[in-house]
């Protein structure tokens, strides 16, 4: 399933990222956050040399409705707050593609990380579009589940591959010394691979349909 990191840039009129662009020394974590129709209450972590002057300045924040600090120390703050400017929250709740916290803020950009199917990672997209938000890709990754992929005996081939060399570059181990390692025909360990490599490979692609050919 692929996970995508974002570079969300907010709207300079939403309360952080007014106050993330006036403090951009300052980072902002939310670390944990739920939305309903129209507010958002979430759990968000201060870094900043002069965090007193931060919280001063979200008292009085237009969108914050209401806030509390749980924990100030010389540096760092634990604020709960609920907010009318949820942009971040509706879209992800609109495409139903949950974001992994923590989502950092620093001067007005929003890094978030999103592990979803690729139709939602598409919708997530269009909502931030529809509600003006601009964005970047930093990057795109598809994570596979080896114990859903293949069956345990082709892990264990594929593993045990991977630790006589065959995989290397250069390859220190040829099929026939593999084939002879497992005590097999050249061709049946050749076709034992193959089997298992389209497996991880389909599921890579976002093919990962059983084609019966999945035992050894």
């Amino acid at each position: 399933m692929p996970t995508a990191k974002l570079a969300v840039t907010l709207p300079a009129d939403i309360w952080i990222a007014d106050l993330s662009t006036r403090y951009p020394e300052a980072t902002f974590r939310v670390l944990a956050a739920m939305t309903d129709e129209d507010t958002g209450i979430g759990l968000v972590e201060i870094v900043a040399t002069g965090v007193g002057d931060v919280l001063d300045s979200l008292d009085g924040a237009d969108g914050v409705r209401v806030f509390e600090t749980l924990y100030r120390g010389d540096d760092r703050a634990l604020v709960q707050f609920e907010t009318d400017d949820p942009l971040i929250l509706m879209s992800v709740r609109d495409s139903r593609a949950p974001f992994e916290p923590p989502v950092t803020i620093v001067d007005g950009v929003a890094d978030l990380e999103i592990t979803a199917p690729r139709e939602r990672l598409s919708s997530l997209a269009d909502q931030f579009r529809t509600l003006g938000l601009q964005f970047d890709v930093r990057s795109v990754r598809t994570t596979i589940d080896s114990e859903s992929v293949v069956s345990d005996g082709q892990r264990e081939l594929i593993e045990a591959a991977v630790e006589k060399g065959y995989y290397d570059t250069p390859r220190t181990c040829t099929l026939t010394e593999f084939a002879d390692h497992l005590g097999v025909a050249k061709s049946t360990a050749s076709e034992r691979l193959h089997r298992a490599e389209g497996a991880i490979i389909r599921a890579f692609v976002g093919d990962d349909a059983p084609t019966g050919d999945e035992g050894l």
